[in-house]
């Protein structure tokens, strides 16, 4: 009985979880309001019940997606980052974590395309709790960005350091977002390129800030 119960529960966790990853996909390609429950159904081969099963309606769905995606992506990114960059200067040490950065959003391409759809549109209207891990993946982001410019600003001092995260931080993040919309309109460029680039005029921005605040 026990073992039949197990059975039945690893099956329904994979169709949960094959349900998210076809969400993700095509609510990445075509947005949350073009995604209707039967087209994900015919994708997954399944009934329709099951994604009532484990997500009670479309917009329990979307809050789903959006939740294990901006785990997966945070998890990505503080994995790659590890303990920081060991030494080097502030210009050397943002490089070093955009680049990191760029990967981690190489591989969380679905979840960021959708992200920056909401952001953009009123798809989500229908889904409050949805529009709260937008909101709240978006203010993460900013608090993650401030962190990788304060460490990287840190042979500066700990006020200089703060100074300049705070300075430079939203910049940060919109030039993510640039990159990522300039990477999905031209598969010609790259990653790496496009965070060389940001790296570069954060350097900038943030030595230009920490030479006024030591003056």
């Amino acid at each position: 009985m026990e073992k039949s119960k197990h059975v039945r529960n690893r099956r329904g966790e994979r169709s949960r979880e094959e349900i998210l990853d076809v969400a993700s996909r095509i609510m990445a390609d075509r947005g949350y309001a073009a995604t209707s429950i039967s087209d994900l159904c015919r994708e997954a081969g399944l009934p329709k019940s099951a994604i009532y099963h484990h997500f009670e309606s479309k917009a329990g769905l979307l809050t789903a997606v959006m939740a294990r995606g901006a785990q997966g992506f945070f998890d990505g990114m503080r994995a790659r980052h590890g303990s920081g960059p060991d030494g080097g200067t502030p210009r050397e040490r943002i490089r070093w974590y955009l680049e990191r950065t760029g990967e981690a959003f190489l591989e969380h391409r679905e979840f960021l395309a959708l992200l920056l759809i909401l952001l953009m549109s009123n798809e989500a209207a229908d889904a409050p709790d949805a529009e709260k891990v937008v909101t709240d993946v978006r203010a993460e982001g900013l608090a993650y960005m401030a962190h990788m410019v304060e460490s990287s600003f840190a042979p500066e001092g700990p006020e200089i350091a703060r100074a300049v995260a705070d300075a430079i931080a939203t910049f940060g993040i919109s030039g993510f977002d640039g990159a990522f919309v300039a990477l999905q309109a031209d598969p010609a460029r790259t990653m790496s390129a496009e965070m060389e680039i940001l790296a570069e005029a954060m350097a900038a921005l943030g030595e230009s800030r920490a030479a006024r605040l030591r003056h």
